[in-house]
């Protein structure tokens, strides 16, 4: 009896898991110098190169940016690889209006998408805040290679793992 139950509690939450959005959400890479719009350096462009090669299989079905080359040029190739259309999301009306217009997206696709968002050292953060992990800690601007992978649960609550990809960034 006790296995039967234990088994379907194990089924009950891996229904529940697999219908959760995915939400994976990165800082631009690195910029080819500090000019308002830059393109991506040489080890940016490796940088998106090895973000693109981390998601392989995780077959993002929607990308959201900034409207800033950097951050289209960093979600590029995971585009590219996955043949999605990037869209990049207002930043001109305030870092408020663009949060909210990013939850909005996020809310809108389906239950069971999973979405690479591109944004910069003061939004990642934000970002995973507004979609419920809470304890997001606030990113330095030398730092490049924080990927944060969110598991939507519903009711403003997001369980979080926070790795690295590509060649570390030292602060």
């Amino acid at each position: 009896m006790k296995r039967l139950l234990l088994a379907a509690v194990l089924s009950l939450f891996a229904a529940s898991t697999a219908a959760a959005q995915t939400v994976i959400v990165v800082r631009h890479a690195e910029k080819a110098d500090a000019s308002a719009d830059p393109l991506l350096s040489e080890a940016g462009q490796a940088r998106a190169q090895a973000l693109a090669a981390q998601l392989t299989d995780a077959h993002p079905s929607v990308i959201l940016t900034s409207p800033l080359q950097r951050t289209i040029l960093t979600a590029a190739p995971t585009a590219a690889y996955h043949s999605v259309t990037s869209e990049a999301v207002p930043l001109n009306t305030g870092i408020q209006a663009h949060l909210a217009a990013i939850v909005a997206k996020v809310e809108a696709a389906p239950d069971d998408a999973t979405i690479l968002i591109v944004g910069h050292s003061n939004t990642v953060p934000l970002i995973a805040r507004a979609l419920g992990y809470a304890e997001a800690a606030d990113m330095p601007e030398c730092e490049y290679d924080r990927l944060t992978t969110l598991h939507l649960l519903g009711e403003g609550r997001a369980h979080a793992i926070v790795s690295r990809y590509g060649e570390p960034t030292t602060c």
